[in-house]
């Protein structure tokens, strides 16, 4: 296992290196410095004066890959690409252009944005699970054809109509909790209450049909069949049996959203105004915060790769077939 482990986390280095390599290129080569101070300063009436001196305040004044005017490691680490780019390997994320520690910024804005998205996936993992179940018992009945119906409108809703219709409703109109707004301690529970509520209902249609169909996948097969011969009641066939083997699809889905937690949702905390990683990395793009925008890439793509990884690992937890070789 430890060495599956190694495997794999060397095989990560190739692939963080390549987004690394892309973002930089897509950042410095294609859009240069003195581009990113013209739309940071404006357009219209920016003297070269000017540009030249917000790119010196933020170390964009060095030569891109290779400095001749160093000597030594100068050549190599006297350059944008070392300052911006391979620094983040040590998770050095440097300062925005706005001057602000962007590391410090990150450890403080993910706990608002766990305090969300930790309770959404929990909560709504139990509920469509169960919801699913139940479709799959009542299955070929009304309950389930029904079931498929309500999930096929759901899916079918954008997620800003769940968001402003719950706004309206339970904020506005019976004015039970607070429409946005943040707070720290247990006051944060009246802010998180109607965002947590909003992301599992518009998570119910697509994850609660999409775990109906494996379901009914399993349901099928001869293990299944075998169990009610020997007289397991459905309940116990469903929980027991179709359950437990149900889980690698299941875990496939799920285990790779558990790092992308930590970024929060871009949606939802820019309408409720919670200070997470989402509302940051979008006041990041409408402020033309390139270090923070470059940051929050190279983190995304370091917990989609922990995502992959740990996905690969519950296999041998759960299925006993899945071996690591």
């Amino acid at each position: 296992m430890l060495a599956y482990i190694i495997r794999r986390l060397f095989y990560a280095i190739p692939i963080l290196i390549g987004v690394n390599v892309l973002t930089f290129t897509l950042f410095f080569v294609v859009n240069s410095p003195d581009d990113m101070a013209r739309v940071h300063l404006g357009v219209k009436r920016v003297t070269p004066a000017a540009i030249e001196k917000w790119k010196v305040e933020r170390g964009y004044d060095k030569p891109l890959l290779i400095n001749d005017n160093s000597s030594g490691r100068g050549v190599v680490t006297d350059t944008i690409f070392f300052d911006k780019s391979v620094k983040l390997f040590a998770f050095d994320f440097g300062r925005s252009d706005q001057g602000r520690d962007i590391g410090y910024d990150i450890r403080s804005r993910m706990w608002p944005s766990l305090a969300i998205a930790l309770p959404v996936f929990l909560f709504g993992l139990v509920a469509y699970i169960t919801f699913a179940l139940l479709m799959a018992f009542f299955r070929a009945t009304y309950v389930d054809f029904w079931g498929v119906v309500l999930c096929v409108a759901m899916m079918s809703i954008s997620g800003l109509f769940y968001i402003i219709g719950g706004q309206y409703l339970v904020g506005k109109l019976w004015n039970l909790v607070p429409i946005s707004g943040y707070d720290t301690g247990y006051d944060a529970i009246k802010f998180l209450v109607l965002p947590v509520l909003i992301g599992v209902i518009a998570g119910v249609g697509a994850n609660a049909r999409w775990y109906r169909t494996i379901f009914l996948e399993e349901i099928n097969k001869d293990y299944v069949r075998t169990a009610r011969a020997k007289g397991l009641s459905e309940l116990r066939v469903l929980f027991r049996h179709v359950l437990h083997n149900a889980m690698i699809p299941i875990l496939t889905g799920v285990v790779v959203v558990i790092p992308l937690l930590f970024m929060g949702s871009l949606i939802t905390e820019a309408f409720f105004g919670i200070p997470g990683l989402g509302s940051y990395t979008i006041d990041a793009i409408n402020s033309q915060d390139f270090a923070v925008v470059r940051a929050m890439v190279f983190l995304g793509s370091v917990l989609y790769i922990i995502g992959l990884i740990l996905t690969d690992i519950s296999y041998t937890l759960v299925d006993p077939r899945v071996r690591l070789e």
